[in-house]
């Protein structure tokens, strides 16, 4: 099928983020959209009111009748849908061209210079970023992103006279394998996904493969340290990086990296350092210290495709983040609210980190939400050795998402390995009665998953509020 010959695009599992992307694409490429999802959301509302038509029961029935030419009409879904899903099992019996979200974007983008982010975590906001800093500067470029950034209140960016296209690479069901990318960044590659890929060792292949999609005139940007070994193309440059060099433990230098790394009084200010580059004092608009590394990653990429050294200044200043990605929802002398993303053992590992140091000296409480039993089940001591530098812990019930109960496997199991003695487990329906009860006590509190934690926020964040 030609996706420019298509009249109406229906999208089974409507509402997750990465859908919602390509559902604003169709919709500003005129098309007819629809679909269906589980459960209703802020951002499955918001894409009602943009133009598409998303209903929440499973039921052929309710499939609007524009979409049911099989000539005129693309069926996306997304793998986390089962495969006993009755509307995407009907438009497979009835000869509809049925492709997985990643196919789409990879059919969509594969004639523009794709600038693919792709790792375990760090993925989302250091695409954000590159896309951040190419539209606010002279190059400009599409996007197509995996969280709501709130500089533009969308995740998806388009141009009339960029063919830079800004792609979140997602691994997950080996999804960044569609993808042909120009120049590509892998931010990490800590095994996760076990559930699809089995094994680390098929997990890391993954990126290796990836690393192989990159065309010839293009370059990767890796981290340093990552376990992954490049099969690149001829012509294909490689490029290493990290954050603050003086956390670097390599005797070799990483191709870019920050220096002069200054942290107080919450800002972030750092030097860029690359080849035949400095570009001093630069500010972190999110002002946590991963972003020290998700900032040298984007603008080295950034850099290669022609930002000027002013542009990423402003453009890093300016930066306000993706949603739930170091999100601030209170920022008091008494009080701190951050609502935040991380679902691996690392990026809550460094979550805490960055929140204890920009906080140091203050009681940092955190509230997690396992995310999926499997992944509960493989990394439930790696979870409890990151959660054990918070100074309190409040620990909710896993959240399935697409996943049934596993035997066994329950938030138990991360709390009993957990080795602070200031820890309990609730059931999420408790939480705000104990914030209510203990907000005299709480500093900074941080509430981390990704789950429906996010549902949370605010009423949590209400109850802080009042605190004296």
């Amino acid at each position: 099928m030609n996706i420019n010959n298509i009249t109406a695009v229906y999208f089974v599992g409507a509402g997750g983020i990465g859908m919602s992307a390509l559902i604003r694409y169709f919709l500003s490429k005129g098309k007819k959209v629809a679909g269906y999802d589980k459960t209703p959301s802020g951002l499955t509302g918001q894409l009602n009111s943009e133009g598409a038509a998303i209903h929440y029961e499973d039921n052929v029935d309710l499939i609007p009748d524009d979409f049911t030419d099989p000539a005129k009409t693309l069926v996306v879904y997304t793998p986390a849908v089962p495969e006993s899903h009755t509307e995407l099992s009907y438009f497979r019996a009835n000869g509809f061209e049925v492709m997985k979200r990643a196919r789409v974007l990879g059919e969509i983008t594969n004639c523009n210079r794709g600038l693919c982010v792709a790792g375990t975590h760090g993925k989302t906001t250091t695409s954000s970023m590159v896309a951040h800093l190419l539209k606010q500067s002279h190059v400009d470029c599409n996007a197509f992103l995996g969280g709501i950034l709130k500089n533009y209140d969308s995740n998806l960016m388009l141009s009339d006279r960029s063919d830079l296209t800004v792609i979140e690479a997602d691994e997950f069901d080996r999804s960044f394998h569609w993808l042909t990318p120009y120049m590509a960044v892998i931010t990490a590659a800590d095994p996760d996904h076990l559930d699809i890929y089995g094994t680390p060792e098929a997990y890391r292949e993954s990126f290796e493969h990836f690393t192989s999609l990159i065309r010839p005139d293009g370059c990767l940007i890796m981290k340093q340290g990552v376990q992954v070994t490049p099969r690149l193309q001829a012509d294909v440059r490689l490029y290493t990086y990290r954050g603050a060099i003086e956390d670097c433990e390599s005797v070799q230098k990483p191709d870019f990296y920050a220096e002069n790394v200054r942290i107080g009084n919450g800002e972030i200010f750092f030097d860029f350092v690359g080849p035949d580059v400095r570009i001093a004092e630069i500010q972190l608009g999110v002002p946590v210290k991963v972003n020290i590394e998700n900032g040298v990653a984007a603008i080295a990429l950034a850099w290669l495709n022609g930002v000027t050294a002013e542009e990423i200044k402003r453009g890093m200043a300016s930066f306000a983040g993706p949603r739930r990605r170091f999100d601030f929802h209170l920022k008091r002398e008494n009080i701190v609210l951050i609502d935040d993303y991380a679902h691996h053992p690392e990026e809550l590992k460094a979550s805490i980190l960055s929140v204890k140091e920009l906080y140091a000296g203050r009681k940092v409480t955190g509230v997690f939400q396992p995310h999926l039993y499997t992944r509960t089940r493989d990394f439930a001591a790696d979870f409890a050795a990151s959660l054990s530098l918070l100074d309190e812990l409040i620990l909710l019930d896993i959240y399935p998402a697409r996943e049934e109960p596993i035997p066994g496997v329950s938030s138990q199991i991360i709390y009993d390995a957990v080795t602070i003695p200031n820890k309990r487990l609730i059931r999420k329906e408790e939480l705000l009665e104990v914030v209510a009860a203990e907000v005299d006590q709480l500093e900074v509190v941080l509430m981390v998953g990704a789950g429906n934690i996010e549902l949370l926020v605010d009423p949590v964040k209400q109850i802080l509020e009042k605190k004296g």
